[in-house]
């Protein structure tokens, strides 16, 4: 089955929002190594630094990109989707470190 994935490519002067294709399993969402298998095929070589929120960075130092974010895994069963209203919900409801912390 196909799944396509949305990601952005944040560059030092710009965010890039790019696509990739994976072939998984029914029923199933794509791992982080199937993600950084699909990024080496791209030439980009990264890895996994924040599973939550689905966060790459590069791992050849000197690399003109900071990081990908995944934002979209479309199976076209069901669809993994970053809702930034929900977030910006619980950051207000979260208790906010004093300054200096």
């Amino acid at each position: 089955m196909e799944c396509i994935v949305r990601f952005e490519v944040k560059y030092r002067q710009e965010l890039k929002r790019l696509r990739g294709l994976l072939f998984i399993e029914k029923g199933k969402r794509p791992d982080g190594e199937q993600l950084i298998e699909m990024f080496k095929d791209m030439k980009y070589q990264v890895a996994l630094t924040d599973p939550e929120k689905l966060i790459f960075t590069p791992v050849e130092p000197g690399s003109d990109y900071e990081y990908i974010r995944v934002t979209e895994l479309d199976t076209g069963e069901e669809k993994y989707t970053e809702d930034h209203d929900l977030k910006k919900l619980i950051g207000s409801l979260m208790p906010q470190r004093p300054p200096g912390l």
